[in-house]
């Protein structure tokens, strides 16, 4: 039977595989002209600093090993019981996953960090780029060598209706610092937090390893604004609440580490398909415990950050669950 995967990225295309696996035919649908999603975009993953390709070139060598149909460059237009309407037609299939994924925050929402006005002022996503290009440098050319890191910028902030944990957000933040240490050794490193949640296998080693290990120092404060100096840095304003002092500093470089905000897809499947979204706009799965990949709809499933901020191991996981899901609903048929 076959089985529509909405999105390419790392939950949709280990879906695919699992379903393939159990005998179903899958075909993934991606807006975009390339699969593997977000996690394109990342240098090395946390806690084991794994490189990119090594988690996702054998994904999309078996993709292609399995023949698995593939449209890319194709909108989903619409959700129905017997399949799906696409920009390029309909596709039939009796049942469908969404794994269309998160948006990163739009860090130009929060004015007072200058994101897109000020010179050295980049996201997480900037400095992964970065990374990924072999050059990280100031907008002169020339190297870092005080840095700072403001964490939970577009979670946990009412201001811009973003009231959720975006999960990854803190070992990401440890993750590029430790990184950014290793690009400019004799570097300042600066993470500036409300709380570190290190929830994650590893994570808490990884925490302890950039402080002890790298000397990259952690202050528990917001910054609350941050303005343009001469020379191309930047002036930040901040509050260390462990002290309860005011602080001022001035870098070359801030980073805001940009969270996950629901996908602007996810509004499209709750009208279209009478699906259902949570108070943080991500879908809402049937329930979070034994249905957490099932929507309201019986044909309709959910795998990876659709329905919540999630790591990429949990997105693969959820991808096998979910194909087991679709199989025991399509016998039922």
């Amino acid at each position: 039977m076959k089985v529509t995967v909405i999105g390419g990225g790392v939950a949709g295309i280990q879906t695919a595989l699992a379903l393939k696996g159990l005998g179903l035919k899958p075909v993934i649908i991606e807006k975009e002209d390339t699969l593997g999603g977000k996690l394109r975009g990342w240098h090395k993953l946390f806690p084991t600093m794994t490189p990119v390709g090594e988690v996702l070139e054998p994904l999309l060598r078996e993709l292609r090993e399995q023949n698995i149909p593939i449209m890319a460059s194709t909108e989903v237009l619409g959700i129905e019981t017997d399949g799906v309407i696409t920009s390029h037609g309909k596709v039939e299939s009796r049942a469908t996953v969404v794994c269309s994924g998160f948006d990163l925050f739009d860090a130009t929402l929060k004015e007072e960090y200058g994101y897109g006005i000020y010179d050295n002022v980049i996201t997480s996503a900037d400095l992964e780029r970065m990374m990924n290009n072999g050059k990280v440098a100031l907008v002169d050319g020339t190297q870092p060598r005080r840095i700072a890191f403001l964490h939970c910028v577009g979670s946990r902030d009412e201001k811009v209706q973003q009231r959720h944990c975006s999960k990854v957000c803190c070992v990401t933040g440890v993750k590029q610092a430790i990184e950014m240490r290793r690009w400019f050794p004799q570097s300042e490193i600066y993470n500036f937090y409300m709380d570190i949640r290190m929830f994650g296998s590893g994570y808490e080693e990884m925490y302890r390893s950039a402080q002890q290990e790298h000397g990259i120092q952690f202050i528990r404060g917001r910054i609350s604004e941050a303005a343009p100096v001469p020379g191309g840095k930047v002036q930040i304003k901040a509050e260390d609440t462990l002290i309860g002092r005011p602080l001022k500093m001035t870098v070359d470089m801030l980073i805001l580490l940009i969270g996950m905000t629901a996908g602007c897809s996810n509004s499209h499947w709750a009208e279209c398909a009478g699906l259902e979204q949570s108070d943080s706009h991500f879908m809402r799965p049937l329930n979070v415990f034994e249905g957490n990949v099932r929507s309201a709809l019986p044909n309709v499933f959910y795998a990876g950050t659709v329905t919540a901020p999630k790591t990429i191991g949990e997105s693969l996981n959820e991808a096998n669950a979910v194909a087991f899901r679709v199989a025991e609903y399509l016998k039922g048929l």
